[in-house]
């Protein structure tokens, strides 16, 4: 549920009783992008839980078909205060400078504080406590370890395939040898770069892929 919006300057919070709607950042990368652009800010990057409200989109671009206020699909935010936000952060770093200028520091944890209170002030889209970056740890772990698991498979999947390539080669090479197929016939049913190898060569790699270990991640 929406608590807030990202857009710089804009106060509107979410609130069941008041007529303003909240729409989450496009997931279609081109629209995703010319969204961020228009929000103006910079080094951001829009997650999941990232809102606009209805503030800053034309009448236009609303469905109103429904039930529910919707976006169309080619709908975009063009209503931006920018000079009253730029004005509203000059004042606030100004009231701050005079605020520090005028409180004398008694130990490391006064300093922090207010360090701390300035990235809440200029990074409104942060954590908010430690627990919501604890959780956003723990899920982008478990992502890595799925990760990690379906990369195993794979690499096994290529091992297995590559052993049975070895093993059909060599297999054909020999019948060739033996003179129970035709001279040339691995060269028509075979890839060009495991027909070209010689017998013995097949057999050793043969041998290499039964004792080769599959690398541990």
């Amino acid at each position: 549920m929406p608590t807030n919006c990202a857009a710089a300057g804009c106060a509107a919070t979410y609130n069941k009783h008041i007529n303003i709607s909240f729409h989450r950042f496009p997931l279609d990368p081109k629209r995703r992008k010319e969204w961020v652009r228009l929000v103006r800010r910079k080094n951001f990057v829009p997650g999941k839980h990232t809102f606009l409200c209805s503030k800053h989109f034309e009448a236009s671009c609303f469905d109103l078909t429904g039930q529910t206020r919707r976006l169309k699909m080619d709908a975009v935010p063009t209503i931006f205060d920018f000079c009253t936000h730029i004005k509203s952060m000059k004042l606030k770093s100004r009231n701050l400078l005079k605020k520090n200028e005028s409180f004398t520091p008694t130990g490391p944890c006064n300093l922090k504080l207010n360090n701390s209170q300035q990235v809440l002030l200029e990074h409104s889209y942060a954590f908010r406590n430690p627990m919501e970056a604890k959780k956003r740890i723990i899920k982008l772990e478990k992502e890595i370890a799925s990760l990690r698991r379906k990369m195993k498979t794979c690499l096994q999947r290529e091992r297995r395939a590559t052993r049975r390539w070895i093993k059909t080669t060599y297999f054909v090479k020999s019948l060739e040898a033996s003179n129970m197929l035709p001279k040339g016939i691995s060269e028509h049913i075979l890839p060009a770069t495991l027909s070209s190898l010689p017998l013995e060569d097949l057999k050793i790699l043969d041998q290499d892929q039964q004792d080769k270990a599959l690398p541990v991640l």
